[in-house]
């Protein structure tokens, strides 16, 4: 098998990030847009000598699992990874990456409980940061396609609510019609760089705002005047100024030009403060069932509730979310996080609650972590909610050196949380639950949460 060969293939397999897999004399053989059971033309992009990569020219016959993607950007879009197979195959793709990463890299033996799906898979997005650009002559948002930053166009997507279409057409419409420039990545020139939403789901208020390379955009009172009459749920129309040549979105600075520069929403029974810059699950309704789940690990009695008595240490706690919502069941909650405005963020959402027994550090999480051991403060519970790049060695040993009761690890990445599994292993710490959570259906993402004891 060379490059440019064409092969019929017949796919056997499915990756988390939504490709097919074929074997062609032993050798997998990698196939976007595919699904089990479907016979393709392939082909050949790039061989290797232990794995290939194809292009599928033709469904020769397609399998009974392919469903209809309801979508026309699909698969060019690099945003779902799952639209042609039913969402039950999607869930069990999950599920099966996560059993085997875990044991392949971790040597996790442990069988993870059933993933937590989602009730709804469509629709269930809060956010979405929108990159403009243009296509033969007319101002279009969309998506980047996958591995690349061309911009892939879709009328509705399916995973965003229809409002959102609606409002960044809106907003292309203003800036086709009143020539307000469009970045061009290559150049770093052109004003408008990204359209960004957010909607709280709670009462449905949503922020605008216009990410551009400047100070000022032409003509903000026909936009201000046009997203009040095309969508009176409108709470705030906002510029963040980025002139940066960065892959950064948002820049260091905003301002408002209409309304509040904040919505609020509620998770788990508590009220957050939302800012373009702050950080908030995408998807509230999953969101509130992984904070629960984590709450029920968190509990130290047979009943899954804290006692009260407990100091939980929430490390990368963002704006404070996780750790607030067991705030009130706890003694002390210590939140650790790197990034200044979201622990300005947490220290208002705490506030905000009426809870008093929380503080929050804005540091590194390995070393406030080895401050808080200095100072003797031992945590009973720790959390633990990483970036995709996992815990670095040094904080995980300070954690074991803590001596909590129970760690409870929240990930985005298999693969890190099992090499962070097999660390804590040897340092003490047992695995006693995994479950992995849809957060993003469709998506080629899977979050997953473990309990770990003492062993």
């Amino acid at each position: 098998m060379i490059k440019n060969d064409i092969l019929d293939l017949t796919i056997t397999g499915m990756t988390l990030q939504g490709d097919g897999i074929a074997r062609h004399g032993g050798v997998p053989v990698f196939v976007p847009g595919t699904c089990p059971g479907d016979t393709v033309k392939t082909l050949i992009l790039k061989a290797r000598s232990n794995c290939a990569f194809g292009k599928s020219l033709e469904i020769l016959t397609p399998s009974p699992q392919r469903i209809d993607p309801q979508c026309e950007a699909f698969p060019r879009c690099g945003g779902c990874a799952f639209r042609h197979i039913p969402y039950e195959e999607e869930l069990a793709v999950k599920q099966r990456e996560a059993r085997e990463t875990l044991r392949r890299i971790g040597a996790v033996e442990l069988e993870p409980e059933p993933i937590l799906g989602a009730s709804n898979p469509e629709r269930y997005r809060n956010k979405a940061l929108l990159p403009v650009q243009m296509e033969q002559g007319r101002v279009r948002a969309g998506y980047y396609a996958r591995h690349s930053h061309r911009v892939v166009y879709s009328e509705d997507c399916r995973l965003q609510p229809g409002l959102f279409n609606h409002l960044a057409r809106t907003v292309c419409a203003w800036a086709q019609e009143t020539g307000c420039g469009i970045y061009d990545e290559a150049t770093h020139r052109g004003l408008l760089r990204h359209i960004y939403l957010r909607q709280s789901q709670d009462n449905q208020q949503v922020l605008v705002c216009l990410v551009i390379n400047g100070q000022g955009v032409p003509r903000a009172d026909l936009l201000i005047a046009r997203l009040r009459r095309e969508c009176p749920a409108v709470k705030g129309i906002l510029l963040s100024h980025n002139r940066e040549d960065t892959n950064v979105v948002l820049g260091p600075e905003e301002t408002l030009l209409w309304g509040a520069g904040h919505i609020t929403e509620n998770l788990c029974g508590l009220e957050f403060t939302l800012s373009p810059r702050s950080f908030f699950q995408v998807n509230p309704a999953q969101a509130g069932r992984l904070y629960r789940l984590a709450g029920e690990y968190a509990a130290l009695s047979e009943e899954s509730v804290l006692t009260g008595n407990e100091r939980v240490l929430d490390l990368y706690c963002g704006t404070g979310t996780i750790g607030l919502t067991m705030a009130r069941g706890c003694a002390e909650l210590v939140g650790v996080e790197a990034v200044p405005q979201a622990v300005e963020d947490a220290r208002r959402n705490a506030a905000r609650n009426g809870i008093s027994n929380a503080r929050f550090l804005c540091m590194d999480a390995a070393q406030a972590a080895a401050k808080l051991a200095g100072e003797g403060w031992r945590p009973d519970v720790v959390l633990l909610d990483p970036p995709r790049r996992g815990c670095e060695p040094a904080l995980l040993r300070t954690v074991a050196g803590m001596a909590p009761s129970r760690v409870v690890y929240i990930s985005c990445g298999p693969a890190t949380l099992a090499r962070d599994l097999k660390l804590l292993r040897e340092l003490g710490y047992e695995a006693m639950r995994i479950t992995p959570v849809d957060m993003f259906p469709r998506t080629g993402h899977v979050e997953i949460i473990a309990l770990l004891t003492a062993s």
